[in-house]
């Protein structure tokens, strides 16, 4: 079922409702107002004929009551009244006065609210009946019994009816087909969206919605979505480059193999010479090796890296057999190592000893000779933090957000200075963060500070 669909019968539900309980009232109060006002003809005229029967003292009194009474009565048609004793002997009757036993009977008479009954041509009727005392002895208790037609009123409650749930009916159509219109109006602005949405394709990502020209209510559904088309485009651009990087990278040493290789069969070698092929051939091999395998491991991590295992480590012994690794290195450069401080997480050894070492592999390849490298570990009770220092060129600010970037390089020549393929640091990241944390990078007056943060809990 259509929005549009649901609001109109909602709408017309609610309104058909609301009528309906309208109409409701309305024909009780016109009835209640027709019942007051028979009642109040009823209760006149039985005062009327109470006063007379109470001042009857004598038999000439008696006698002289029925005309009384049937003067009382003129005027009024369809006003019926009966005057009777306990023993159901008449005293004054109309003409057409048709009293059921609930008002003419003695036991029943004392009826003070209003009856409805039918008479014999099938004419309804109202009545009110009341036991009165006289002042003659010979009859003491008479009951009068005052009824009035109430065709016309029925008649006319009938035709208002009719009228009234025939205005209910057709204001529901009304209402639900201006509820319709109403709805198509107001989901315009959401059609106009979808409109839009439909002509954002791969190649028009950085394509918005136009959050201002929608109403307050789906302003922040604009915004939600320009979000995440922001968010698309980012993942969409990083996967083109990667692509671009993934099939450069590989490029190189395929492209190094097969060249080799032909040279090679071209002509006949000597046994040296191809074991000198081979072994260049295994070199990049070994390349090719490193990068699938630096591949495999980011794309685990993409999908929410599992820890192989969950251990105490000592963050300061694993810098310290990090720079034992790397002090012949840094001895050759003439670089100084230092560290400082202590901490320990829980955590994947081998995972942890590898982030170390991808960014000290990295200070000590970027250190100019004679420069330093501090390392401080400092405990941070939730979080454990390394820094690692070094001296060198400072890092332009603008490509430090994507250091950490699989195959980014901050030589946009994309000349490899190094046997690396540009993925230590994206690892180092997806370590990070698999230990609940994460990596910065800070460069500034010829000083680098990459900053890595494990959680000290697991």
């Amino acid at each position: 079922m259509s929005l549009t669909l649901r609001l109109t019968l909602l709408f017309a539900t609610a309104s058909t409702l609301v009528l309906l309980l309208l109409g409701y009232l309305i024909a009780n109060s016109v009835d209640k107002h027709f019942e007051h006002q028979d009642m109040e003809l009823l209760t006149g005229k039985l005062a009327l004929a109470q006063h007379a029967v109470e001042n009857v003292r004598s038999q000439r009194d008696v006698d002289a009551l029925p005309r009384q009474l049937a003067d009382s009565l003129i005027g009024h048609h369809g006003l019926e009244m009966l005057v009777a004793l306990p023993g159901s002997k008449t005293l004054f009757a109309t003409a057409e006065a048709q009293f059921p036993q609930s008002l003419s009977n003695h036991a029943n008479a004392d009826v003070t609210g209003g009856a409805m009954w039918r008479s014999a041509e099938h004419h309804p009727m109202r009545g009110i009946a009341r036991i009165v005392r006289t002042g003659f002895p010979a009859n003491p208790m008479v009951v009068i019994a005052v009824g009035t037609d109430v065709t016309s009123h029925e008649q006319f409650m009938t035709s208002f009816r009719w009228t009234l749930w025939s205005v209910v009916v057709l204001a529901a159509v009304v209402t639900g087909l201006l509820g319709w219109m109403a709805a198509r109006q107001g989901l315009a602005p959401l059609l106009a969206m979808r409109r839009e949405v439909e002509g954002i394709t791969a190649r028009r990502l950085d394509a918005r919605l136009s959050a201002s020209a929608v109403p307050t209510e789906l302003a922040e559904l604009a915004d939600t979505l320009n979000g995440m088309l922001g968010r698309l485009e980012d993942s969409f651009r990083r996967l083109s480059n990667f692509s671009s990087d993934l099939a450069h990278e590989l490029r190189t040493p395929v492209s190094n193999l097969l060249t080799q290789t032909q040279v090679t069969l071209s002509k006949a070698r000597s046994a040296q010479q191809y074991s000198d092929i081979l072994a260049s051939n295994a070199e990049e091999f070994e390349r090719l090796a490193r990068i699938i395998s630096d591949m495999l491991f980011l794309a685990k991590s993409d999908s929410d890296l599992v820890i192989p295992s969950r251990e105490p480590v000592d963050l300061m012994k694993e810098v310290k057999d990090a720079l034992d690794f790397y002090e012949a290195l840094s001895d050759e450069k003439h670089v100084s190592l230092s560290c400082s401080g202590a901490g320990k997480v829980v955590g994947d050894k081998l995972m942890v000893r590898r982030a170390i070492s991808n960014v000290l592999s990295n200070a000590v390849r970027h250190t100019a000779p004679g420069g330093r490298i501090v390392i401080e570990v400092r405990d941070r009770h939730e979080m454990v933090d390394i820094a690692i220092e070094n001296t060198g060129e400072t890092i332009p600010e603008e490509h430090l957000p994507r250091l950490f970037d699989r195959f980014y390089r901050v030589d946009w020549s994309r000349q490899r200075q190094s046997d690396g393929a540009g993925l230590g640091l994206a690892i180092t990241r997806s370590i990070l963060r698999a230990h609940g944390g994460d990596a910065t990078v800070q460069s500034a007056n010829g000083v680098t500070v990459f900053r890595l943060s494990f959680a000290a809990t697991p």
